[in-house]
């Protein structure tokens, strides 16, 4: 090939490498894609073609494929760090953490000040349940940048996986306090969260409020106030918002048994009926089946409410909430051994409970 000839297939090579990466930079894969396949007519091992057609089938969320030309380039070019990150991007995307670990581990070695790559393999970590791991090099990414908004989320996410709530409100309070208003709106919901699972419903309304007002239809805002508006005893407003999810969602099947349980604390028995049979008809759910016990509790029918307990507790004995609604229909209905029964029941499974114990030592004397 002669050199006139040799530099025409270079500038073409350059030029459709310029126009495919210029294209993923638009979100424009599929056009990328055809620019980087005429590379490899011209170059079968062309480094950039290779690694483009990887990141073209990756934001196309066809990881497998990206994966094969990340490879491919691998082998011609072991070193290529735009191959060895998009591969282990791909693995995290395919939940393949340990893979994507190993490879952002050994380019640690070499750049441990890489901030890019600290945060992704921290993330990794915590997604493998390594909290020591994931929490040294979040906390490394903070020396190295104070700050670092990932780093932040990420030790968040981190201590709220561990069920350590409290700590996790601080980190993302960190974010909330530096972007004020323009904060995401993930970070509000997963504050107001943490509240919630602290039982802090009254704390964790301000937050979901502040994400419906860049959200209206937001599910997570939504369903969190309805969840602390029901934590605080405010069940007219928990209802306004389990409705409005059901003007998106209407077959979600938590959501109904959620409305039906509002509608049975307003004293609206048959529509809260009705939820609850709405929310059978999708799927068996026991919380739809205690919501309906309840609703028979409510209208002195006892003997079904205790045929519907004992169906839940057949499928979940773990739950003493049953056995102390199912001891109190047997009490209605002047059947004391069968409560005492129930009760001792409970135990007899090996679980502990201070209220049933309680109830049990009333009943034996």
């Amino acid at each position: 090939m002669g050199k006139d000839l040799i530099q025409e297939v270079d500038e073409k090579i350059l030029q459709l490498s310029q126009e495919g990466y210029a294209l993923l930079k638009q979100d424009r894969p599929e056009e990328a894609i055809i620019r980087f396949e005429k590379i490899l007519e011209l170059d079968r091992h062309n480094n950039y073609a290779l690694v483009g057609l990887g990141d073209a089938y990756r934001k196309k969320g066809e990881h497998d494929r990206a994966v094969s030309y990340y490879r491919e380039c691998l082998r011609y070019y072991p070193g290529n760090n735009y191959a060895l990150f998009g591969l282990a991007d791909c693995y995290k995307a395919q939940e393949r953490y340990r893979e994507a670990i190993e490879i952002w581990e050994k380019y640690l070695k070499y750049d441990e000040t890489n901030v890019t790559v600290l945060t992704r393999v921290a993330d990794a970590y915590r997604k493998t349940g390594n909290f020591k791991r994931s929490k040294e090099l979040y906390l490394k990414v903070l020396e190295l940048d104070e700050g670092n908004p990932y780093a932040l989320i990420g030790l968040g996410h981190l201590h709220y996986d561990f069920k350590d709530y409290r700590t996790a409100i601080s980190y993302w309070e960190a974010i909330l306090e530096r972007d004020r208003d323009r904060v995401d709106i993930r970070v509000l919901t997963a504050i107001g969260n943490c509240h919630r699972k602290l039982k802090q419903y009254e704390r964790g309304i301000p937050y979901f409020l502040k994400a419906l007002e860049k959200d209206p239809h937001n599910f997570y805002a939504l369903f969190g106030l309805a969840d602390c508006y029901r934590g605080v005893g405010d069940h007219r407003r928990s209802l306004q918002y389990w409705e409005r999810i059901l003007e998106k969602d209407p077959h979600n099947k938590v959501i109904l048994t959620r409305t039906g349980d509002a509608y049975r604390h307003l004293g609206d028995l048959a529509r809260a009926e009705e939820y609850y049979h709405q929310a059978l008809n999708i799927e068996f759910d026991s919380y739809a089946i205690l919501g309906l016990a309840m609703v028979h509790k409510a209208r002195k029918e006892y003997r079904e409410a205790a045929e519907s307990l004992n169906t839940i507790l057949r499928l979940d004995p773990e739950n003493p909430k049953i056995y102390i609604e199912l001891a109190d229909c047997y009490l209605h209905l002047n059947q004391k051994e069968e409560a005492r029964s129930v009760l001792k029941e409970f135990f007899r499974r090996g679980f502990k409970n201070t209220h049933i114990q309680h109830l049990l030592d009333r009943l034996e004397t």
